[in-house]
């Protein structure tokens, strides 16, 4: 037997081993290491989200400084082709739609890269460092667009090469791969509740660049917390350099679940809307429109991010529970279903914003901060059921040696959402408020209709081909 039939023979027994592990609130110890990587990835990518879209229309793209940043006239000229003549706040909104959006197209090239040459360690090393690169060029102002071009490209690395993984640690038809992107998703929110503070805080109160700058020390730490824990993680096959591993055919069905996952990308395109908008047009909006005063106070509109994180973080707690204590009961819904549902219910929140918009346009003064509450209640408890439960059906569903690749197309529906939604935020300047976010109400209400029809129609196609004994 030689070297290599070893390796491979002890690397399927640890894999095995893991699978069956349950140290981690039920679930494999990679899970944890994972979880606390990514959380720290988030810290960093959501402190800086933060602080963008306020500082490019506050500051960076107001007239006595635009000038500073290198390659600017170029970009403007390229969206104003498009969109036609922006303000700083349009063009603010418009270049964040587009970098958020960008986030998570590259993370197909970086599936690419890690299925056929680096693998998945190397390029979630080489996405981390990357990153933190791009969070300290912030710190200048004429190095805008290559901080910016470093941060997508370390996403495309780091960000569906992490959740592919996830996936690995599971076999295929364990019931346990949803609840663990949940688990996975809580670490994303835990990040979102501490990000705004700690880097918001700072870029809104001592300078902007120290913001940035303590969202490049989150991200080294992350990429430490990756490496500690490399040892509970799935094991990677040995790669010869520039030569793409080998994988079984792509079956009929195979064939079909990918048509179909990419058919999908539409119907997810549209059920974020409402809760992307929430780092876009509503800082915006609440800027204008909300009293941010609380006891003397004067709270960060960035702050408004931390309340969305902590709700998204209980509602998550409480949909993992939710779905456990309804498995005991009934039979648990498929991740469509589950997602139809998180789309009817998060399309509540946009349609509870017109109370207000209405009050605002019959002449009403500014606004409670409480309605921020009510937005994020009604908006996380329905995507706590949409983002995490996607990720697991795509995760489930891809074929083998395509795991990374079918994760990074999972992510096109945030490229195309964000993008969107940058176009959308510009409409906050022409179209009256109960019209903006009413529109938003029915976008995310139509993208559960959709997945209910593809339901209907293609269910079996995307059923499980197995769950194992004791799953």
């Amino acid at each position: 037997m030689t070297s290599a039939t070893l390796t491979a023979a002890a690397d399927a027994t640890s894999d095995a081993r893991a699978r069956h592990d349950r140290s981690f609130l039920g679930h494999p110890a990679g899970l944890g290491w994972l979880s606390f990587c990514e959380l720290w990835e988030r810290f960093s990518y959501y402190g800086m989200q933060a602080l963008l879209v306020l500082y490019l229309s506050n500051y960076l793209f107001l007239p006595a400084h635009i000038g500073n940043v290198a390659g600017m006239d170029a970009l403007r000229a390229a969206i104003e082709n498009v969109t036609g003549p922006r303000s700083p706040q349009q063009l603010a909104s418009a270049v964040f739609g587009l970098y958020v959006g960008l986030v998570y197209l590259t993370p197909i090239f970086g599936g690419l890269l890690a299925d056929r040459v680096l693998g998945r360690t190397r390029t979630v090393v080489i996405g981390a460092l990357l990153m933190a690169t791009g969070h300290f060029l912030m710190a200048f102002e004429t190095a805008l667009l290559p901080a910016l071009s470093c941060l997508l490209l370390g996403v495309g690395c780091f960000k569906g090469n992490i959740a592919a993984q996830v996936g690995d640690l599971y076999a295929p038809g364990d019931k346990r791969r949803a609840s663990a992107f949940q688990i996975f998703m809580l670490a994303v929110q835990i990040a979102v509740i501490a990000a705004p503070i700690v880097c918001g805080t700072l870029g809104e109160r001592v300078g902007w660049h120290w913001g940035f700058g303590s969202a490049g020390v989150g991200m080294l730490i992350g990429l430490f917390v990756y490496l500690a824990g490399r040892r509970w993680l799935p094991p990677e096959p040995e790669r010869k350099a520039g030569k793409a591993e080998a994988r079984p055919p792509l079956s009929r069905r195979g064939l079909m679940q990918v048509v179909l996952l990419i058919g999908m990308i539409p119907l997810l395109m549209l059920s974020i809307v409402g809760n992307q908008q929430f780092n876009n047009a509503y800082p915006l909006w609440s800027q204008q429109h909300m009293d941010m005063n609380v006891g003397g106070f004067e709270v960060p509109v960035t702050w408004l991010q931390a309340v969305d994180a902590t709700v998204s973080f209980l509602t998550m707690l409480g949909s993992i529970a939710f779905w456990r204590w309804w498995a005991t009961r009934r039979r648990e819904p498929d991740e469509v279903t589950k997602m139809a549902l998180g789309c009817f219910a998060a399309c509540g929140a946009p349609a509870l914003l017109l109370i207000p918009a209405f009050a605002i346009e019959g002449g009403g003064g500014k606004i409670s901060i409480l309605w921020t509450f009510a937005y994020t209640l009604v908006n996380d408890i329905g995507f706590a059921n949409i983002m995490p439960v996607g990720l697991a059906l795509y995760s489930r569903a891809a074929p083998a040696g395509l795991q990374g690749v079918m994760i990074g197309l999972y992510y096109l529906h945030l490229f195309f959402g964000n993008t969107f939604v940058g176009w959308l935020a510009g409409l906050l300047e022409v179209m009256p408020g109960s019209q903006f976010w009413g529109l938003h109400a029915v976008l995310v209400a139509s993208a559960g209709v959709g997945l209910l029809i593809v339901k209907l129609v293609f269910g079996r196609l995307l059923a499980p081909d197995e769950a194992p004994a004791g799953a």
